[in-house]
């Protein structure tokens, strides 16, 4: 019941962040769209920040959930390709979500926030790590270059992996945009050019 709940506040503070701004949003407007008290809010979530950080939480663990599928710390090529046509999935299935999610972090008084809603840490992921815990974004961005720069020692030199790097996160930043915006329903075109251009 109390997941239920927090999810609820998540969800129509996400709604409020995203179309009339986080910094106008205040608690008692949320408390009141999500049908409890401003009391019982702070239950749940003691402050706005610590709501979004929940909310930004909640979609870096699904996302570091697609990716590290054994948990061991390491990018495989299979779990590559696995990641990118999961990340498919993820944006088709909620896409109501990951648009409102897009639109709050467009807002630039909201990327400091962001940014402090994840402690800079240069610590390893350790194996092992379960989907429920807490991820961060460098883990995420870890995996993945660490994932290029393996394909530069078996490539040699003539493999730049600084551009490939770069371009891969261009290339998936454009599709979810395309995805969250699109009625079509069928990527599979654009998935396998990807997969095909960075696996």
């Amino acid at each position: 019941m109390r997941d239920e709940k927090m999810t609820l506040i998540m969800d129509v503070a996400l709604k409020h962040f995203a179309n009339e701004g986080y910094f106008r949003t205040t608690i008692s407007h949320i408390a009141r769209h999500a049908g409890i008290s401003k009391g019982l809010m702070y239950n749940y979530f003691e402050s706005k920040e610590a709501l979004l950080k929940s909310i930004v939480h909640k979609s870096v663990n699904e996302i570091y959930h697609n990716l590290d599928i054994d948990k061991d710390g390491t990018l495989s090529t299979e779990e590559f390709e696995i990641f990118i046509r999961k990340i498919d999935k993820m944006l088709k299935e909620n896409k109501y979500f990951w648009r409102l999610l897009f639109q709050l972090l467009a807002q630039i008084d909201v990327r400091e926030q962001f940014l402090n809603a994840f402690p800079e840490t240069d610590s390893l992921i350790h194996p092992g790590h379960e989907p429920g815990d807490t991820n961060y974004p460098w883990q995420i961005i870890k995996m993945i270059r660490d994932y290029f720069n393996r394909k530069k020692e078996a490539k040699g030199n003539s493999f730049d992996a600084e551009t490939e790097i770069d371009m891969f996160f261009i290339t998936m930043a454009g599709f979810a945009m395309k995805s969250i915006y699109s009625e079509a329903g069928d990527n599979e075109k654009e998935i396998n050019r990807i997969v095909g251009l960075f696996k």
